[in-house]
């Protein structure tokens, strides 16, 4: 019966994702799903991006944890609309999460929604949160290797930024290697690379997200 049941679940989330997206492209709303391993970077990465956009900007963020709010505090700082999914046990967010944390917000006036999911790079990619794009963070203190063993992660998704740069004279990490390894499971895929300590590649960055807007 195992098989059956997960279909069902897939299924209703992947109808309430279709609303969702029906509701952000109606609006204008460009929904960001970001995806990594624990300590890869996505918080950081999200500071510095709230961090450098105009206070007056339509910018809102909803950040998944299994426990603790730690994230959302870190993020409320810079001003922006921002809320703690808390799964209690679930490794990733789901569709319905997105849409119940989303009641009573503005999100209809919303120019961008970014979508911080629990740090895992396997549960995430079965979950359609109803998203225009989805961006892996790697980091360079993982493997090169990592797209080759999460396939189905990397395969499904626009963007690989190559995360903490700024470490790679201290890391056995082959930036040309990783980049290739990407490209064999998912050869359209765009490749960002970054720091968000010393802020290399963080226009590029930027220029990306606006893009899509």
């Amino acid at each position: 019966m195992r098989v059956p049941l997960e279909r069902k679940v897939l299924n209703e989330n992947d109808r309430i994702a279709a609303t969702l997206r029906e509701r952000f492209q109606r609006n204008g709303t460009f929904c960001l799903n970001l995806i990594s391993s624990p300590g890869s970077g996505k918080t950081a990465l999200l500071e510095r991006t709230l961090a450098g956009f105009d206070a007056a900007r339509r910018v809102a963020v909803l950040t998944g944890d299994i426990q603790t709010d730690n994230d959302a505090r870190r993020l409320a700082r810079y001003g922006f609309p921002v809320r703690q999914i808390t799964t209690g046990g679930a490794c990733h967010l789901d569709a319905r999460m997105v849409e119940r944390h989303l009641t009573d917000w503005p999100v209809d006036e919303l120019e961008i929604l970014f979508l911080e999911n629990v740090g895992n790079l396997v549960c995430p990619t079965s979950y359609d949160l109803g998203e225009e794009a989805r961006a892996v963070l790697l980091s360079v203190t993982e493997g090169e290797d990592k797209p080759l063993k999460y396939p189905a992660t990397f395969h499904h998704a626009d963007l690989m930024v190559l995360n903490k740069i700024d470490l790679l004279p201290y890391v056995p990490f082959s930036m040309e290697l990783a980049r290739e390894n990407a490209r064999r499971v998912q050869p359209e895929i765009e490749i960002l690379e970054v720091s968000c300590t010393s802020g290399e590649g963080l226009e590029r960055w930027n220029d990306w997200i606006e893009r899509h807007l």
